[in-house]
């Protein structure tokens, strides 16, 4: 399945430079002034997964591989619109025509201004409580056009209706990069301000997370050491989605890939099978699996077996983030 979460905020509240930054590439124009995205920009981001480097040597090693197998990681779509003012719904500066592109995503990611630039213009921008209360304001209000265009139509079950008001939301709170070594107690006062779950949350300096982008991996390390945290915003923003979502990821190897597969927690291995190709589903004999720490010390899918650590699964098993599998599938 696809996880695709949609930006909103108001403007010049650093949307679009986390957006680039997201992508490693300016996909975005980034401009000093309101409405500098005119047009959606939607972009496909690689989750950071350290599981597949070492599941691709292990899977070289154990084939008899002259290179290693190509990594495909699980992704996130981003979709980033035009910054909202109050009376979008209404048709106020660029109006809803742009909320048309977050109807489908699987959640709204609210981002908010927290950092102190003088030079950035703060329209509409008061606080982050104000700011949020504006932004939902505004997508109630759009839910509500949406329910009486509904009545009037009569064309479709209202339990069905792309409401805003459905979908899961994160919050990104765009901070000074000083303010990142205390993200932790940042993230746990506007939790209790904002009256919401600490993993919908997210503390980010969308400018840090622009320098990040234009450095190596082993670079980045080190920047984000100096910073005093752990893991870059995108990480972080990542991780944070699936929990709020509910998503955990299972893992193929073979000789033709590694690969991470998105999944709702709590499904069975038949409708995980599913997720790699629908035929799939009926098909399904039996699922291999392995925990991902036995496969890799022990050296792939011949060793895991030999040691007695694969096993197999029928179609009602309940998947487990993390675990390596084989899915055996009928003709």
């Amino acid at each position: 399945m696809s996880l695709s979460v949609g930006i909103v905020g108001l403007p010049n509240v650093g949307k679009s430079t986390l957006f680039n930054a997201l992508l490693k590439k300016q996909q975005a124009y980034v401009a000093n002034f309101p409405f500098a995205t005119i047009e959606p920009n939607i972009g496909i981001v690689p989750v950071p997964d350290e599981r597949l480097s070492k599941l691709a040597e292990v899977t070289k090693k154990s084939e008899s591989m002259s290179n290693l197998p190509p990594e495909v990681p699980a992704t996130v779509e981003f979709v980033d619109i035009a910054g909202l003012i109050a009376g979008a719904s209404k048709g106020e500066g660029l109006g809803n025509k742009f909320l048309s592109h977050i109807r489908e995503t699987s959640a709204i990611c609210y981002v908010l201004r927290a950092f102190t630039d003088p030079d950035i213009i703060k329209q509409g921008v008061k606080n982050p409580k104000t700011d949020l209360e504006v932004l939902k304001l505004e997508l109630d209000l759009a839910d509500a056009e949406t329910i009486e265009n509904h009545k009037k139509k009569k064309e479709q079950d209202p339990e069905n209706l792309p409401l805003f008001s459905k979908k899961p939301f994160l919050i990104v709170l765009n901070v000074d990069e000083a303010d990142l070594k205390n993200s932790g107690s940042l993230e746990d006062k506007y939790v209790e301000e904002l009256g919401v779950d600490k993993n919908q949350v997210v503390i980010i300096s969308a400018r840090t997370e622009a320098e990040l982008s234009e450095l190596s991996p082993e670079d980045q390390k080190a920047y984000l050491a100096d910073l005093g945290v752990e893991k870059s915003g995108l990480e972080r923003l990542i991780q944070k989605a699936f929990a709020t979502l509910g998503l955990i990821t299972f893992l193929t190897a073979g000789e033709k890939e590694v690969r991470a597969w998105t999944i709702p927690a709590g499904i069975s291995a038949q409708e995980a099978a599913g997720v790699i190709h629908t035929d799939f589903i009926k098909k399904f004999i039996k699922a291999d699996v392995v925990a991902f720490t036995d496969f890799v010390t022990l050296g792939g899918w011949k060793a895991a077996r030999d040691a007695g650590k694969v096993r197999s699964e029928g179609r009602d098993y309940i998947m487990k983030d993390g675990e390596v599998v084989e899915f055996k599938i009928g003709a």
